[in-house]
């Protein structure tokens, strides 16, 4: 299955929605003082909220929160876990579909 990179902006808060395997897929992403947290919809649902996004680790994980992939943070500079100022150049967000079946 094809790995598709997610376009982001090095903001603090951003709420973005792409077409993605059929559906409609919302993300908001949110800095805090303890990271960087996700929220995801799928064609208007509230599937996920409140996950911590860390390096090469999926966010979904399992095909019963209803979305039809998965996606991950990847640092191309090492191993942190991702930070606002770095999304969209050193921390990019890929999405795969079918990987939490």
């Amino acid at each position: 299955m094809a790995v598709v990179s997610i376009p982001l902006n090095a903001v603090a808060y951003q709420s973005l929605s792409v077409p993605l395997s059929g559906h409609v897929i919302r993300l908001e992403l949110q800095q805090r003082s303890t990271g960087l947290f996700a929220a995801l919809w799928c064609d208007g649902a509230a599937c996920l909220s409140g996950v911590l996004c860390q390096d090469r680790s999926w966010l979904v994980r399992k095909a019963y929160y209803g979305l039809p992939g998965d996606f991950a943070f990847v640092d191309t500079q090492g191993t942190d876990s991702p930070a606002y100022t770095g999304l969209g150049a050193r921390f990019v967000l890929v999405y795969e579909e079918g990987r939490n079946v």
